[in-house]
C-alpha cells in the first residue's frame, strides 16, 4: 500500500466517516469489504425469507391439523390429493404405503396387517426426512457466514496493518500521522466483519431454534398418524368400521 498523501492523512481527522476508512484502506481491505456488504445481504435475504417460510409452514400444519379434526375416519382421506405443507404430505405417504397393499381394510391376516403397518411407518419416516430437510434449508449458508465474516475483517485488518507497516518502513517516516490513516481503514474490515456476523449469530440461532421445534412437531405428528391408522385399520378388520 502507498504512503497516505497529506490530503488523506488530513481527512483522517476528527470525525472521519465510513467512507473516508473505506478510501484509506488498500485494494484487498475494499475487496473484502465489498464481499461483506454482499455476505450481508445474503444474510438477511435467507433470514428474512427463511423466517416467512417457517411462519407459512406453520399455519398450513395448523389449518391441516383443523381439517384433521373434523374428520372421523383418516382411512376416508383420498391419497391422491396434492398435498400442500408438511403434516399433509406425512398422511399422503402413509396413505399411500398403506393402500400399496390393497383398498381392503377387513384384512383378517395378523401377519399381513403388521407388514402392511410397517411399511407405512417406513414411509413415514422417508416423509419426515424430506421434511427435516425442508425445514433446515439455507441454514448452512447462513452460519457458514456468522463464521466466516469476523475472519474476513480479521484478513483485512491484518493485511491492511502490514502494509500500513511496510509503507512507513520504505519512507523511512515512523511518525503517528502517517501510520494512522492506514491503521484506521484496516480496521475497518474487522468492524464490517462483525457488523456481518452479529446479526446472522441472532437471527441463526432464531431460525435453528424455530427449526428443531417444527421437526420435533413433525416427529410427533408422524408418531400420532401411525398410531390412529394403526387403530382405525384395527377397527376396521374387527368390523367395527
Amino acid at each position: 500500500m502507498e504512503p497516505a498523501s497529506p490530503a488523506a492523512i488530513a481527512a483522517a481527522g476528527p470525525g472521519t466517516s465510513v467512507v473516508a476508512y473505506f478510501a484509506l484502506s488498500n485494494t484487498a481491505g475494499q475487496v473484502i469489504v465489498a464481499v461483506l456488504i454482499l455476505l450481508s445481504l445474503v444474510a438477511w435475504t435467507i433470514m428474512v425469507g427463511k423466517f416467512r417460510d417457517l411462519r407459512q409452514l406453520q399455519a398450513r400444519n395448523s389449518h391441516y391439523e383443523q381439517l384433521l379434526a373434523g374428520q372421523r375416519n383418516l382411512l376416508d382421506l383420498d391419497p391422491d390429493l396434492p398435498a400442500e405443507g408438511p403434516y399433509s404430505a406425512l398422511v399422503q405417504n402413509a396413505l399411500e404405503a398403506f393402500y400399496h397393499y390393497g383398498a381392503d381394510l377387513r384384512d383378517p391376516d395378523t401377519h399381513r396387517a403388521a407388514l402392511r403397518m410397517g411399511h407405512v411407518e417406513n414411509a413415514m419416516q422417508r416423509a419426515v426426512a424430506n421434511q427435516t430437510v425442508r425445514y433446515e434449508s439455507k441454514m448452512v449458508l447462513l452460519g457458514s457466514i456468522v463464521t466466516g465474516a469476523p475472519f474476513l475483517g480479521l484478513l483485512g485488518t491484518v493485511w491492511g496493518v502490514m502494509d500500513a507497516f511496510g509503507a512507513m518502513a520504505g519512507t523511512g517516516s515512523a511518525s503517528l500521522q502517517a501510520l494512522a490513516p492506514g491503521v484506521s481503514g484496516a480496521l475497518l474490515t474487522t468492524v464490517a466483519g462483525l457488523l456481518v456476523a452479529i446479526p446472522a449469530a441472532f437471527g441463526y440461532n432464531y431460525l435453528v431454534q424455530k427449526s428443531r421445534i417444527a421437526v420435533v412437531e413433525l416427529e410427533n405428528f408422524a408418531s400420532w398418524i401411525a398410531d390412529r391408522i394403526e387403530m382405525e385399520a384395527q377397527a376396521a378388520s374387527a368390523g367395527f368400521l
